[in-house]
């Protein structure tokens, strides 16, 4: 099978992504083997893509089969496995590995365990022999699925594979507007970053009762991304090239009302100005990430009792909610898949997320008849083409 990869030594010499043959995946007693239908382009894959194209090693070392984004159907199951079955369509949380026994673990937050490797993440094929969502076919280890039950999950009846291969970024806005910040419904909120967290999290403000929803972006996404963010729940678009942010997000919203900014940009410019706009009392969800030090003060959030709260991924409750959102359509998908491409097109799909055409572009595996048969999977009633 064809599969996207990424070079990288243990000493983190990048070698970049790489479009190559692999065999497909060895079902143990305890594995699932899946045929992919959907796997989405994520601001991660972005990141170590922009640093593949920076970098000047040239490792040689296979790391990882990316995309950790995907659904698809069962093809396989090991002959321990009682609660799935071939047929079943399903989605991944990217859960490869987590130790069990940290406290995150202990409570279930097996994305924050010290010691996680996801599938479609760094390391996966390398150390566990796990595969992402950029091929054609992917095991989920059995080793996570006795730890952690809901490293999968059943795609209900009436979403597409495509809605359910972006359930990981609705999953993470869900947690961070509905489990980890105090907002009440008749307040209003400012969201930093255009993006599918940022625009997710619009979502799941307007289904949570916010009045004003603001989302604050740039020149670049003026164009493309202004007015998906209109259509799925924003109430406002600030362009923060030409605008004064905080007057602008004041002006709107007033001082009284605006106790929560999900901040999914990672820019210090905009965690900045997320704590001068917010009232006493107020929220900051860090969601975006930034590797610069802070060049301001945060004295801001003692004077005025602010809290800024980090976030990170989500837990099963962010999943059965999210699930259950998106198949009423409260949830919406289909205004931010702005490109479909076979795999083989990937870097037509990288080239329109680095240049902000995209919102989110799906892959479908197109390489089906340069294939060896390896399951000798029939068509079945769940079997579908990857956008049903």
């Amino acid at each position: 099978m064809k599969a996207l990869t990424r070079y990288c030594s243990d000493q983190g010499e990048f070698g970049g992504y790489h479009y190559i043959d692999l065999p497909a995946p060895e079902c143990g007693p305890d594995d699932i083997v899946i045929k992919l239908k959907a796997a989405a382009i994520c601001g991660a894959d972005m990141k170590h893509w922009y640093a593949d194209l920076d970098n000047e090693n040239h490792s040689t070392e296979l790391d990882s089969i990316r995309g950790h984004e995907f659904a698809g159907v069962i093809v396989k199951v090991g002959e321990n496995v009682k609660k799935w079955h071939v047929g079943q369509r399903i989605v991944s949380d990217n859960s490869g590995q987590a130790c069990g026994e940290c406290p995150a673990c202990e409570q279930g937050d097996f994305m924050l365990c010290e010691h996680k490797s996801g599938l479609g993440l760094d390391h996966n094929y390398k150390v566990f022999g796990g595969s992402g969502g950029f091929t054609k076919y992917a095991k989920i280890p059995g080793e996570i699925l006795k730890l952690h039950p809901h490293a999968i999950w059943e795609i209900p009846e009436g979403v597409k594979y495509e809605e359910a291969a972006v359930l990981d970024p609705i999953c993470n806005s869900y947690k961070a507007v509905a489990q980890q910040s105090s907002l009440l419904p008749g307040q209003d909120v400012v969201v930093f970053g255009t993006g599918p967290l940022g625009l997710f999290a619009v979502q799941i403000a307007r289904i949570m009762g916010a009045v004003n929803i603001v989302m604050v972006g740039l020149e670049e996404d003026v164009e493309t991304r202004f007015p998906i963010a209109m259509e799925v729940g924003a109430t406002h678009c600030v362009n923060a090239s030409k605008e004064d942010v905080v007057k602008r997000c004041t002006e709107i919203c007033g001082r009284d009302n605006l106790g929560l900014v999900i901040e999914c940009s990672g820019a210090n410019i905009a965690l900045k100005q997320s704590l001068e706009m917010l009232r006493p009392n107020g929220e900051v969800i860090r969601v975006g990430m930034g590797f610069k030090p802070l060049e301001f003060s945060i004295n801001n959030i003692t004077e005025l009792n602010k809290s800024i709260i980090g976030h990170m991924a989500y837990d099963s409750t962010s999943w059965r909610e999210s699930i259950r959102l998106l198949k009423n359509g409260a949830i919406k998908v289909q205004p931010m898949i702005t490109h479909r491409l076979g795999l083989s097109k990937w870097k037509e799909g990288f080239a329109a997320m680095a240049d902000k055409s995209a919102v989110k572009v799906i892959f479908h595996y197109d390489e089906e008849d340069k294939d060896v048969a390896e399951f000798g999977e029939e068509e079945t009633p769940n079997d579908y083409d990857f956008n049903d």
